[in-house]
């Protein structure tokens, strides 16, 4: 399992053009941004995963509203009812990401070309979609909270051996590489790091 699994979906032609349509941009614009944005959602939500708290605040999302049936009817939900989604998912990332939120927009614009607005309902419609999918991941492999961090690293294209160092498998492969300073918050660094794309 690793990140291509989520862009690889059965659904995905169907998500794309959906979300193409809410942003208007073309296919292949939206397509390249959500392979931008999808890494630092994850990426966000494995920081979190690496302390105890947020590990069960992680699992008890996943355990009760994002259990992973939103993908059944995902077209749909993205065709009439994303208000609903931007909602919930303005919820996820103003959690996960803080008060480092239009940091994080402005990073992923820069690196994308899209303005921050369409970036913002962007990450804000995929955030549910990628706690749902983590939702059926977690059942699906019956994943307790100490192992979130590992099942996100996974994503990222981690491995379960880089975990023998004590740390989940997102640190090796994507909270080092993002957390350049090495204060422990990865956040502060998108902008750097877009920037010198």
């Amino acid at each position: 399992m690793d990140l291509s699994d989520l862009l690889n979906t059965a659904t995905q032609k169907s998500v794309v053009d959906n979300l193409s349509s809410q942003l208007g941009i073309s296919s292949q614009q939206t397509g390249q941004a959500i392979e931008v944005a999808l890494p630092v959602l994850l990426g966000a939500l494995g920081r979190n995963a690496q302390t105890p708290q947020g590990a069960q605040s992680l699992d008890k999302a996943l355990e009760s509203k994002h259990d992973g049936s939103l993908l059944g009817n995902l077209s749909a939900m993205l065709g009439n009812n994303s208000s609903d989604l931007l909602n919930d998912g303005n919820g996820i990332l103003g959690h996960i990401f803080g008060n480092k939120k239009d940091t994080v927009e402005q990073g992923v614009a820069q690196k994308t070309g899209l303005n921050t607005a369409q970036i913002g309902k962007l990450l804000a419609l995929l955030a549910p979609i990628v706690m749902a999918y983590l939702g059926k991941q977690k059942r699906q492999k019956n994943v307790s909270a100490g192992g979130l961090g590992d099942l996100l690293g996974g994503l990222l294209g981690g491995s379960s051996a880089s975990s023998a160092s004590g740390t989940g498998g997102i640190m090796d492969t994507f909270g080092g590489f993002l957390d350049k300073d090495g204060d422990g918050d990865f956040i502060d660094d998108l902008a750097g790091m877009f920037g010198k794309k």
